[in-house]
């Protein structure tokens, strides 16, 4: 039987868990995620965990932060006026805004902090710093 091995385009079901339990993604209700294994479309745990499995094989992996999504990183969090903030918006602790760069993409933001006159906002991925585990089954290898 074949096994996954680098440059191959692989179909993956997947369920993503923390340590506690909380399921933060799964395509088990959706079709299988596809990548070519090492192209880099992946985080590294991930491609690592699928390579020698067989077609229909299932395991389980943990993925360590510097596998995944790095550590959280001090220098990514911002404080902001909240006069600089669209009228509308009352940020709560948690609530995701973008932020409009200078060459026009957007940047994903969570409030980490409300101040009276500031919050203060995390540009660090929200699983930064955080073990992910993975159930993981091959359904299709090409």
């Amino acid at each position: 039987m074949s096994k996954v091995k680098k440059d191959d385009t692989v179909k993956v079901h997947y369920t993503g868990k923390l340590n506690d339990g909380q399921v933060f993604d799964s395509s088990r209700e959706r079709e299988p995620i596809e990548f070519k294994v090492g192209a880099g479309q992946m985080i590294p745990g991930f491609e690592k965990g699928v390579l020698d499995m067989e077609l229909h094989q299932k395991k389980e992996i943990s993925i360590k932060p510097e596998e995944a999504y790095g550590e959280v990183k001090d220098e990514l969090f911002q404080e902001i006026p909240k006069s600089q903030l669209p009228e509308e918006i009352k940020p709560e602790v948690g609530m995701g805004l973008a932020a409009s760069m200078p060459d026009g993409s957007q940047q994903q933001l969570r409030v980490s902090e409300v101040k009276e006159d500031s919050i203060v906002v995390d540009a660090n991925h929200p699983l930064a710093g955080k073990d992910l585990n993975f159930e993981l089954e091959v359904v299709e290898i090409k």
